[in-house]
């Protein structure tokens, strides 16, 4: 069950998918920051759950851009919008998925809107990934759409 929050519009576009592991290697984390401002710089629309804390991190530097980010929940839709997604959304450069009916988000449906993100990219920059990760498997599973940091 999908629900779908902001502009739809946003889909039709080509969109780099950021998958980040939950551990981070230092020097990863300031190339992922440079990464995103230049997405944002080149207008790049990014898909992401947006919830580790670097997949955080790149999304508070796409927001100062210009270009579309597609946010994907692995949990049920937001009752309340965090209060710093709402300017995105009433730009029209944010479009919210909720992959899960679930009103928390757990390892199955991380995985299950990890895969729908992986799905619905054209090019996907996983970071951070050992064979201990969870996106170990998508990361194997893609590596034809998987681009170099």
């Amino acid at each position: 069950m999908m629900n779908y929050l902001g502009n739809h519009e946003i889909l039709k576009r080509p969109k780099i998918a950021f998958l980040a592991s939950s551990t981070i290697p230092p020097n990863m984390v300031l190339k992922c920051y440079d990464w995103a401002t230049q997405m944002a710089k080149e207008g790049k629309c990014v898909v992401s759950g947006f919830s580790s804390h670097l997949e955080k991190e790149v999304l508070h530097f796409l927001a100062k851009g210009k270009q579309p980010i597609i946010l994907v929940l692995a949990r049920q839709m937001y009752k309340q919008i965090p209060q710093e997604l709402q300017p995105l959304l009433d730009s029209g450069r944010l479009l919210i998925i909720s992959t899960s009916s679930s009103p928390r988000q757990s390892k199955a449906t991380a995985l299950a809107r990890n895969r729908y993100i992986c799905e619905i990219a054209d090019q996907i920059l996983f970071v951070g990934v050992t064979e201990n990760s969870s996106i170990y498997q998508l990361a194997l599973n893609n590596q034809i759409k998987s681009i170099p940091l």
